[in-house]
Formats: C-alpha cells, structure tokens, sequence
C-alpha cells in the first residue's frame, strides 16, 4: 500500500469520525490543532486505522501520532 492509499484512508476515517473534510487531511496538519480531532475521536480514528489497514498501534504509541504524516508513517512501517 503507498502512502497515498494510506493517507486517502485516513482521511476517509477522519471524515466519518470526525466530520475532517478530506481535503484538509494533509500529511502536515495536527490532528488536534489543525483537524480539532479530540482525543475520544482520536481513538476511534485508531481502532478504525487498526481495522481498515490490518495493523495494531499500541497505546503508547498514539501519543507520538501527532500529524497525518505520523499516522501515515506508523502504518506503513507497521504494515511491512
């Protein structure tokens, strides 16, 4: 999967979950500052990735996921 299939992912979760419009899901934007996803919706953002792209992202791994770019990035790597 290229990181722009993970990133359109994302960004359909975010839609869903958080009303983010997708257009906004840029690899460079906070999820928190930019996107205002709190942190309940942060966490259904993560099962839903978990679920979608067949990964798992450990709790304290979360807190490091602070861009969509992070995201992007954990889940390719975790994928491999």
């Amino acid at each position: 999967m290229t990181r722009d299939e993970i990133r359109e992912g994302l960004a359909e979760i975010l839609e869903e979950v958080a009303g983010v419009n997708p257009d906004d899901a840029a690899e460079d934007k906070s999820f928190t500052d930019d996107l205002d996803v709190d942190s309940l919706s942060m966490v259904e953002v993560v099962v839903a990735a978990e679920e979608r792209f067949d990964v798992k992202i450990p709790d304290d791994e979360v807190q490091n996921l602070k861009t969509v770019g992070d995201a992007v990035s954990f889940i390719e790597k975790a994928g491999k």
